[in-house]
């Protein structure tokens, strides 16, 4: 049984992990060195692009190619344009925009390239999109992307000519459907000369900036990749999840050429995605500083390698609360979840009866059912069950899904609490479900299981610890897997509701069981109708907030282009 002051430290430590883990650094100033990428300084582009809406063909975008040709010349490189035909479907969208129909004016493209000391190799290609959608600064979308690579390209020739060619291209029509990027790649001769990309994105306007998507048979590019980035936001978690995704970027036209790459993107305050007030001011600098930082490591990384890595079977990997990265091969998992299941039953051997880690497996999956239900409807609740799902405002309201989600976890939880006791053999019990996924997981997705396989062998060697060397040790045992387990599911919370929240809220009912196995031999009993009460509350708060959500008007942030109602 636990007493409260090991649930509050395992919670605080939890808490503070994941603060860590969603919190962006803070903006180099200008005075940073010359070689470190400042966010100061890159301010000075984004302040420059995103003054006023440039989206593909209007004066204000060709205004935009002007600077960016004089900023990449001033640097020292070879600048030149390429120009296209849009396609039919871009041009619809474009008239739509326009609320008229005139004739397409070309795709420009920009493409520079600094020298290499050896201009035989394979070049690495910094891409992002210069163009806007209609009626949005784009300071952000992609004015940060932008800037981001003219000062990381800034600080790598500060320090020394590279040993390969970096290649800059800066596509048009990205919001039109990717219509620079296809154009480059499908006739672009000096396509040819690209080795490796690193792309840039943005959805929203602040936030950890995180590398999301890579090409495939990625191992050893990860393994580069974990060596040069200091403080990374990585997983390939997300980068299976993407695969899965409708989305797409101008990485997804390389990718399809064979191009290996890397993603980046920040996706925190969603709100000011393609919106009217995402100009310069309202872009959060340290997520600014987040994605250059991380960019410049991993191109520095890429243009002095002696030879790109080659492709290499697709590795787990994930950042530690932002912290550090860990990365191992996919095969391992089956290791880490054997660690876990045996840990459960070391602890649970001869202490508990089948009956007893039955009833609690079968309350875990009721706890994940129970859960995700009550996110779906009360969620259902905030779109008035489907009749007002403004796509920019559902962004805009993240925040508030976000706390909305909490409640409901913390309501699902106090709920059936009087059904999961902190029993040895409740615990092996609770985590057997988990298990059971665990190994589904490993099997069908092995680089996506990790957030399973690593927090069961935390919760498993803690237990079996508390078994065999005694109460003390098992309660600090217990109370480090669960800061370090708790604090990760926090963080990983957080950053799915951020991505698929607004559509997909009972996602977050994952983190809440797998948060719930790791406090369970931590927690102190509850008086049942007490915690009904207080589950009961939070839901109805939870609810409030749905309704909160529901009747305020459309987002004052939403796309000038979208539908005005909810």
């Amino acid at each position: 049984m636990g007493k409260w002051w090991t649930t509050a430290v395992a919670l605080a430590g939890a808490i503070l992990l994941a603060v860590i883990a969603t919190t962006p650094p803070g903006p180099a100033p200008a005075t940073a060195p010359a070689g470190s990428f400042s966010a100061v300084r890159a301010m000075a582009d984004v302040e420059a692009i995103g003054r006023a809406p440039h989206p593909t063909g209007s004066f204000e975008d060709a205004q935009v190619r002007a600077y960016l040709m004089a900023r990449l010349k001033s640097m020292g490189m070879e600048v030149a344009t390429s120009t296209g035909a849009m396609s039919p479907g871009a041009k619809k969208r474009l008239d739509g925009w326009r609320k008229q129909v005139e004739p397409a004016p070309p795709l420009t493209n920009i493409v520079a390239t600094l020298p290499g000391r050896d201009r035989s190799l394979p070049a690495l290609l910094l891409m992002a999109h210069h163009d806007s959608v209609w009626g949005s600064p784009a300071a952000a979308d992609d004015a940060a992307g932008v800037a981001s690579i003219l000062e990381t390209v800034r600080a790598i020739k500060a320090v020394g000519q590279p040993r390969r060619d970096v290649m800059v291209l800066l596509t048009d029509g990205e919001e039109l459907g990717l219509e620079g990027a296809k154009a480059f790649f499908a006739g672009d001769p000096r396509r040819a000369h690209v080795g490796a990309i690193v792309n840039l994105e943005t959805r929203g306007g602040g936030g950890r900036a995180s590398m999301f998507e890579t090409g495939s048979d990625n191992g050893a590019f990860m393994e580069l990749f974990g060596r040069a980035v200091s403080r990374p936001v990585a997983t390939s978690l997300s980068v299976f999840v993407y695969k899965k995704l409708p989305n797409s970027t101008d990485l997804t036209v390389a990718k399809k050429g064979g191009y290996p790459g890397f993603n980046f993107a920040f996706i925190g305050r969603s709100g000011l995605y393609h919106s009217p007030l995402a100009t310069p001011e309202a872009l959060d600098q340290g997520a600014l500083q987040d994605m250059g930082r991380q960019t410049l490591d991993l191109a520095r990384a890429l243009a002095d390698a002696p030879a790109l890595p080659g492709k290499a079977a697709d590795r787990t990997f994930f950042d530690a609360y932002g912290l550090f990265f860990v990365s191992y091969p996919a095969e391992l998992g089956w290791l880490f979840l054997a660690i876990g299941g045996l840990g459960y039953v070391a602890a649970s051997w001869r202490r508990a009866t089948a009956g007893e880690v039955a009833r609690s497996a079968g309350m875990l999956v009721a706890l994940l059912l129970v859960a995700a239900a009550w996110l779906y409807l009360v969620n259902m609740v905030s779109i008035g069950f489907g009749a007002n799902n403004h796509y920019y405002d559902r962004l805009a309201a993240i925040p508030r899904l976000q706390v909305q989600a909490l409640l409901i976890c913390l309501a699902a939880f106090l709920t059936l609490r009087r059904w999961l006791p902190s029993s040895v053999g409740s615990v092996a019990g609770a985590a057997l479900p988990l298990l059971i996924l665990g190994v589904v997981m490993q099997t069908m997705a092995p680089t996506a299981s990790y957030p399973l396989a690593m927090p069961l062998m935390l919760g498993g060697v803690a237990v079996a610890i508390g078994r065999h060397a005694g109460r003390g040790a098992g309660i600090v045992a217990a109370v480090v897997a669960a800061v370090l387990g708790v604090g990760y599911m926090l963080g990983l919370g957080f950053f799915l509701l951020q991505a698929v929240g607004p559509g997909m809220p009972m996602i977050a009912a994952i983190p809440l069981v797998v948060a719930t196995v790791l406090m369970l031999p931590l927690l102190p009993e509850i008086a049942p109708r007490r915690a009904l009460l207080a589950g009961v509350a939070l839901l109805i708060v939870a609810t409030g907030i749905a309704l909160w959500v529901l009747l305020d008007p459309v987002a004052p942030s939403a796309a000038v282009y979208a539908d005005s109602k909810k």
